[in-house]
């Protein structure tokens, strides 16, 4: 254990993250564990790791007794006198032992303890840099596509993150090298398992790529109610402005559609309704079954109504396969009974 040792561990920390006070804890114990497979596991150890003075101590520890009934943590008085005169019963007598005395089994037990740590370390660092980025939009390189499984292994910039097949768009393909935005829904605290879970299918993206294209968002004047979707066919968002002089519809879709072109480009092609709030349950039906014409809702209880719509706009208030109005349903958290006048 010399300066390199210190070294190593200041690179670690500097390149790998991985605190320089868990390092020390690891290799304490792994050095612990080293000895004790010389000495036997009854044996009384500490170890002294001085990243200041770039020093490594490890001692045994015995304690002074009137008679030895086990050496490996026992010593008699008289040794113990031999030692220091200081030394009275019941007092622990410590000697130095030197770790390259250590026969190479163990020190490769130490080793294999050392490695395991440094992975350890190494996940807990990325968990922590994921975990900042909880319910946040991070932008990844496509680094190899499994054509077995169709999961997409990501270059995150700090590690590498697998996109599973079904928290990707239904139908959208992707070529190595390709800048992708990816949600993360969850980091796996385990020591087990898949470190993040990543996602383009999950409603969140949406939400947040609105928060990050929109300025009215940003500064709080758009405020986002809601959001329902259905990944690579259609998405509806509810809306509401905070300052009767700004259109929070017209704020997201922009001028000529700038703003929400942006969003429908990385969400490849996918329709986006976007549809007035209100704190009225019946208008807020009303908007959320966009772009159907409503003629009236009526509210059949507190958490359902009835609509009823012209002729020729049924089949568009109802949607393919159901779509549309099953969106409203649950944009709106009410079950929409829709009929023809």
């Amino acid at each position: 254990m010399n300066k390199e040792f210190f070294v190593a561990l200041d690179l670690l920390e500097k390149e790998k993250r991985i605190p320089k006070e868990y390092m020390i804890e690891k290799i304490e114990l792994a050095l612990l564990a080293a000895i004790k497979k010389e000495y036997g596991s009854s044996a009384l150890m500490r170890v002294v790791i001085d990243p200041v003075k770039e020093d490594v101590k490890v001692y045994t520890q015995r304690e002074v007794v009137e008679e030895v009934t086990n050496p490996q943590c026992q010593i008699s008085l008289e040794e113990a006198k031999a030692i220091s005169k200081r030394n009275t019963i019941g007092k622990m007598v410590e000697t130095e032992v030197k770790t390259k005395n250590l026969r190479r089994l163990s020190a490769g037990a130490a080793k294999s303890v050392i490695i395991q740590a440094i992975r350890e370390g190494e996940r807990k660092a990325m968990q922590d840099e994921y975990e900042s980025k909880r319910e946040e939009i991070i932008t990844a390189t496509v680094s190899r596509v499994d054509s077995t499984t169709g999961n997409v292994v990501l270059e995150t910039g700090t590690s590498h993150a697998v996109l599973l097949k079904g928290e990707q768009i239904p139908g959208e393909t992707f070529v190595p090298g390709q800048k992708i935005k990816v949600f993360v829904i969850e980091v796996n605290k385990e020591s087990r398992g898949p470190l993040v879970t990543l996602s383009r299918s999950h409603q969140g993206l949406v939400r947040r790529m609105f928060e990050l294209e929109i300025p009215e968002i940003q500064d709080g004047t758009v405020l986002i109610k809601g959001v329902a979707r259905e990944a690579g066919s259609r998405t509806k968002i509810s809306v509401m402005s905070r300052d009767a002089d700004v259109d929070a519809v017209g704020a997201c879709i922009g001028n000529g559609g700038m703003r929400i072109s942006t969003i429908v480009n990385e969400l490849r092609g996918e329709k986006i309704d976007i549809v007035n709030y209100s704190e009225d349950p019946e208008e807020y039906v009303a908007a959320a079954l966009s772009p159907a014409e409503v003629i009236s809702v009526e509210m059949t209880g507190e958490r359902s109504c009835k609509v009823i719509v012209d002729e020729d706009q049924l089949s568009l208030a109802i949607g393919k396969e159901g779509q549309n109005a099953r969106l409203a349903a649950r944009l709106t958290g009410m079950k929409i009974d829709i009929k023809s006048e």
